[in-house]
């Protein structure tokens, strides 16, 4: 029997016009705008539609957008004649993670976008406070790349931030720690590249930005998710809500464990994978994963029948 994951980018998948086509075709996906810029303040389609992409690669910018611009796909699948129990899991890579509980019904809409614009500015204010950044380091497994932290962190902040797929782990830390890296990864194997990120994200120097979340993740109404949810932190199934809060809160200081949720929901019976939201980031670390298995991505209007058709 056929079983189907749907799964949601993060961070970094963000583009110039992401959405535009779905929301001229589906008044649903349009309407997700249109209540995401009332709530927000300032016109999230025509960001998003539109650029600068200076703006949309803002920290405090991206998170919102991207998370808006997921569940109008999402919104725009359901109208189209998608169905929400044609998937017997969802999860999504660390922002991502949000898109795949709100449409697991673990909160709503809004409550889901007020969480991402404030985590994304407590993100950002941590990364000014303290100058870092993440490398990815190319052909590297996790003896080596934790090996490669120990050596060139030198009193500093460098840790493992996102296990990817095999031979793609991203490393955070501060910036020295960070050049460093780079510059020592030949003599562990891989091959490093710095990351235009605004800090070193899922590493301990995210601790403001943690402690920031957790009073309002405390006021974040939240319920046991209709569709099972994987969480990032551990690779197990979300349950209770203040085991969600939990897992959201650690998500900021801990590792990204994606290769392992996969595999989880692989080992669980998944056979198919649909990826939402813009961009083709989880399309091409679901390659490196498992090739064997078909995935589907939707970040247009004309994807949306070809996920229906395979689901």
């Amino acid at each position: 029997m056929e079983c189907s994951a749907v799964i949601f980018p993060g961070q970094g998948a963000q583009s110039v016009g992401m959405g535009r086509e779905v929301a001229e075709s589906s008044p649903r996906a349009r309407s997700v705008f249109d209540r995401a810029g009332d709530l927000l303040g300032f016109d999230v389609a025509g960001l998003c539609f539109n650029g600068p992409a200076e703006k949309l690669e803002k920290t405090d910018i991206q998170q919102p957008t991207i998370f808006v611009v997921g569940v109008a796909i999402w919104e725009a699948y359901l109208e189209a004649g998608g169905r929400r129990d044609a998937f017997s899991w969802t999860g999504g890579l660390s922002l991502g993670e949000y898109t795949a509980l709100h449409i697991a019904g673990a909160l709503s809409f809004e409550d889901a976008l007020r969480l991402v614009r404030r985590r994304g500015q407590l993100m950002q204010e941590a990364s000014l406070a303290s100058p870092s950044g993440m490398v990815s380091l190319v052909g590297a497994d996790e003896a080596s790349a934790r090996a490669l932290c120990e050596r060139a962190r030198q009193n500093e902040v460098l840790a493992p931030a996102n296990f990817n797929c095999p031979g793609q782990i991203v490393v955070s830390g501060n910036l020295g720690a960070c050049e460093r890296a780079v510059e020592l990864a030949v003599e562990f194997g891989c091959r490093a590249v710095a990351l235009p990120v605004a800090g070193a994200f899922h590493s301990p120097l995210m601790e403001p930005a943690g402690k920031g979340l957790e009073g309002v993740l405390k006021e974040t109404a939240f319920t046991s998710p209709a569709l099972p949810v994987i969480s990032n932190v551990d690779a197990e199934r979300h349950g209770v809500p203040g085991a969600i809060r939990d897992a959201l809160r650690r998500q900021v200081t801990q590792p990204v464990l994606w290769q392992r949720c996969i595999e989880r929901m692989i080992a669980e019976g998944v056979t198919r994978f649909v990826e939402i939201g813009p961009g083709r980031v989880l399309t091409g670390l679901m390659r490196k994963i498992d090739r064997r298995l078909p995935i589907v991505n939707v970040s247009t209007a004309d994807s949306i029948a070809k996920a229906i058709a395979t689901t």
